[in-house]
């Protein structure tokens, strides 16, 4: 494979029945698989960030830092945009509960806003730490990463719950 592309094919098992089915048709992609995988992708980094406030304020791997400070951002904003884009709508509209989903969705939404500002400050001073910088507050920039990944794991744990049920193929695993 020169393109590097891989010929490995999934294809959908329940195509009828999933509420986001619109989403496989753009790029072939299966939000439900792509959803679960970026959440495993969160909650490793999450650990990572637990580690690195665990090594405060002596044992700290600056190149932890680094890995964790280039993934940060991008990940967030190409998980929170599919979201936004394919999951979310397909969630709001389909249940008796449309109102508690669509006020659900706004809170997930504002969250993606606030997690995205958080992981910005978060990678500059990962950044600088990585790159040989002083830590100016040991205590500030642990209770920072706890805040961070604390509010990560739940938000993660409520898409898990309430979001991707509604996905066919998210029952799965």
């Amino acid at each position: 494979m020169a393109s590097g592309k891989s010929s490995v094919v999934i294809r959908c098992d329940a195509p009828d029945g999933c509420p986001v089915v619109e989403a496989c048709l753009h790029g072939g992609r299966l939000p439900c698989l792509d959803v679960a995988r970026w959440h495993g992708q969160k909650m490793r980094i999450c650990d990572e960030m637990e580690a690195i406030a665990d090594g405060l304020p002596s044992r700290v791997d600056r190149l932890k830092c680094l890995l964790v400070a280039n993934e940060l951002v991008p990940l967030l904003r190409m998980c929170h945009g599919y979201e936004e884009e394919y999951v979310f709508p397909a969630f709001a509209g389909k249940g008796a509960d449309d109102a508690a989903r669509t006020a659900s969705v706004r809170r997930l939404k504002a969250e993606h806003v606030e997690d995205e500002c958080a992981a910005q400050d978060l990678t500059d001073t990962l950044l600088a730490i990585g790159h040989g910088g002083a830590i100016a507050n040991a205590e500030a920039l642990g209770f920072m990463l706890r805040g961070f990944f604390d509010s990560m794991r739940r938000h993660v744990a409520f898409e898990r719950e309430h979001v991707l049920p509604t996905i066919p193929a998210g029952r799965v695993g």
